[in-house]
């Protein structure tokens, strides 16, 4: 077999001439620092990959424990929930998944959170601004209109004094209680 041309490192980048087992397959030079970075390398693609292998791996071994494992570690607010209790009551293998499920649904709503920008003007929990105008306060603010160009509206002292509404009893305009002595 003849020698295979020299090649690029892809970790040190300096040329090497690959090993004649491996072939045109040897992406890195035989230097033990290459070497182990380029095995980190592809252990990080792999666990991309397969990113569910070691969780359930760890819960199958802890399930097969003779004795009860420790709870698992959690983020805050899960690690205030009784999980002792809870391995207790359903099992290692169940409060292991619930755990991870838990802290995988966790994860997800706090990345949804900070997906959104917060806005410094407003006060948080409060609503959106109303719209510019709805249809029905554009027909108010056109009659109004109309009416201020068709008669101009009384004085203040023109006007009968009319107890306002919850102040005694209907029909007295005069805004005088019937009790009380007449004016």
């Amino acid at each position: 077999m003849p020698d295979a041309p020299k090649k690029p490192c892809c970790i040190c980048r300096r040329w090497f001439r690959p090993d004649p087992r491996i072939g045109l397959r040897q992406r890195a030079c035989r230097k033990p620092d290459c070497q182990i970075a380029r095995r980190r390398k592809k252990q990080k693609k792999w666990r991309e990959r397969h990113p569910d292998y070691f969780i359930a791996r760890r819960i199958l071994d802890r399930g097969k424990a003779d004795r009860s494992p420790e709870p698992l570690r959690l983020p805050p607010p899960l690690s205030r929930l009784p999980w002792d209790i809870a391995q207790d009551e359903l099992g290692v293998k169940a409060t292991d998944f619930i755990g991870v499920l838990g802290t995988l649904l966790l994860r997800d709503a706090q990345s949804q959170f900070e997906a959104y920008l917060t806005d410094s003007a407003r006060f948080s929990g409060t609503l959106p601004p109303a719209p510019a105008q709805s249809q029905f306060e554009a027909y108010l603010t056109d009659s109004a209109r109309l009416s201020s160009t068709l008669a101009p509206a009384p004085a203040q002292s023109q006007m009968p004094a009319v107890a306002p509404s919850g102040c005694g009893e209907s029909g007295h305009e005069d805004g005088v209680s019937p009790t009380g002595p007449p004016s």
